[in-house]
């Protein structure tokens, strides 16, 4: 079988498998609730992966290794420690309350959660139209995806994109969360092997010793703190800002929605631990950026690193061929894993969240609402192509805006709804989102925070603040529910 047959014919073979889940998924697929969070029957340790999947997308696997490729050690440290930390305290900071009071109100959504935990239809709305700005994430994707794929397939990039988006759609659309679970668990154990594979592939430039490599580059690469980068310089745009985005950005309605799948409490251990160990895996993909940097690849796009790299290391011997041709499908997958998640999330959103209120619940019945949310999902898709068009220069950057936005709305009314039995009062919690939504925004765009991570910190800080200091002056400073640990 020569390469260029084989390439094909294993592409065909992903396809065909993600549709079959995908059918699986279909035949499961009910109704508005089904196609939101499924119905409770997924094991914990398929929702974990799922979860890993989801976090560690395209973002992982194909844009974030540019930045290390970029600025060296710091922007591991970046990603790879401070981003870490913050998702694993999110999860064991929330989880069991989120998912009892979510269970406990039949919440389908993260605005649905607000307005079932608030009792505000207005704030509920408010979440939903700004997490509208998930699209800015689906573009990120989808231009990584038609990168990867116009690398080694002979398609301009605009056909990919087109490519990307017609396929991706197709098999949301038939099973929902379902489909997404199940083609996310397949995606996940080709992303996991990928890992692995690259990882210790290019350990070999660092025969002369980890720090000492990086020092080739330039003393500033090896450095936790470049002080020549404009994003991670000192501690608080490495450690600081990433440890709280990172928490922040758990609470995506396509991530922390997760937690609804599950049945009960018992199963949030085994979800977590699959969850941590699967994205430890995939974080290894940061060191792409090492590799490609010292394997003296000079980049012409930051984010198109990656995609270089597997070409350059892969493409000259009569095996690399075969195996350069999985490995840009397992990164495809590491773009769509991701990408089907939050489409589902947006979908019922505006679904359950915009539609139903704005209408007067004129919603039929479950099959009514499955279908507006399937043509949601082609609205959606229409708006994410004409942004993926003609993207801007760095579109990391681009989604990070938008996504950082949302995230720092979220986090005080989540983690506050969430550790509080009180309730505050809701010009409270609308202020404190405000707080952090334009916070992140005005630094970002108009005071010369460049980072995103670091402007929507600073916000992220600011909203805690203020809804502390409210909440305090109302109630006094005692918590009322103990955060969950792993032995509970």
């Amino acid at each position: 079988m020569n390469a260029e047959f084989f390439k094909y014919a294993l592409t065909a073979l992903f396809v065909a498998v993600t549709f079959w889940f995908s059918f699986i998924g279909m035949k499961r697929t009910k109704g508005l609730k089904s196609f939101s969070i499924g119905n409770k029957d997924m094991s914990p340790l398929l929702v974990g992966i799922t979860m890993a999947a989801s976090i560690s997308s395209t973002a992982t696997f194909v844009i974030n290794p540019g930045f290390v490729y970029n600025h060296g050690f710091s922007a591991y440290l970046h990603y790879g420690v401070g981003a870490s930390l913050g998702i694993l305290t999110a999860f064991l900071l929330l989880t069991k309350g989120f998912r009892r009071h979510g269970d406990k109100t039949g919440a389908l959504t993260i605005p649905d959660w607000i307005f079932h935990r608030y009792g505000s239809r207005k704030l509920s709305l408010f979440f939903a139209g700004i997490n509208l700005l998930s699209v800015t994430f689906v573009v990120l994707i989808l231009v990584g995806c038609s990168i990867l794929m116009s690398s080694i397939f002979p398609v301009s990039q605009k056909m990919a994109l087109v490519i990307s988006l017609v396929f991706v759609f197709s098999y949301v659309l038939m099973g929902g969360t379902y489909a997404h679970a199940y083609t996310n668990s397949f995606q996940g154990l080709m992303m996991v092997f990928i890992s692995l594979f690259l990882f210790f592939h290019g350990i070999k430039y660092f025969d002369g010793g980890f720090f000492e490599s990086l020092q080739t580059v330039g003393p500033n690469f090896a450095l936790p703190f470049n002080t020549e980068s404009n994003l991670y310089y000192d501690f608080f745009s490495v450690f600081g800002s990433s440890f709280i985005i990172s928490f922040a950005l758990m609470l995506q309605p396509h991530i922390f929605t997760k937690i609804l799948y599950l049945k009960d409490d018992k199963d949030i251990t085994k979800f977590i631990s699959t969850t941590i160990i699967v994205g430890v895996v995939f974080s290894l993909m940061l060191f792409i950026g090492f590799y490609a940097k010292l394997s003296g690849l000079a980049a012409i796009k930051q984010d198109a690193v990656v995609s270089e790299y597997i070409i350059n290391e892969f493409s000259g011997t009569s095996w690399g061929k075969y195996f350069l041709t999985f490995v840009t499908l397992g990164l495809l997958a590491a773009g769509l894993s991701t990408l089907d998640g939050i489409l589902v999330a947006l979908s019922s959103m505006v679904v359950n969240d915009i539609y139903r209120p704005l209408a007067g619940n004129k919603i039929t019945s479950e099959k009514h609402g499955l279908w507006l949310s399937r043509l949601v999902l082609v609205v959606i898709g229409l708006v994410a192509f004409s942004l993926a068009w003609s993207p801007p220069q760095f579109v990391g950057l681009f989604a990070q805006k938008g996504v950082y936005a949302l995230a720092a709305a979220s986090v005080a009314p989540i983690v506050f709804g969430v550790l509080l039995k009180k309730t505050l009062p809701i010009w409270v919690v609308a202020t404190s989102s405000c707080i952090g939504f334009f916070g992140h925004l005005y630094l970002n765009l108009f005071h010369g925070i460049y980072n995103p991570s670091v402007s929507s910190s600073y916000s992220i800080i600011a909203s805690i603040m203020f809804m502390a200091f409210c909440h305090f002056m109302t109630f006094g400073p005692k918590l009322e529910q103990a955060p969950i640990t792993l032995e509970d």
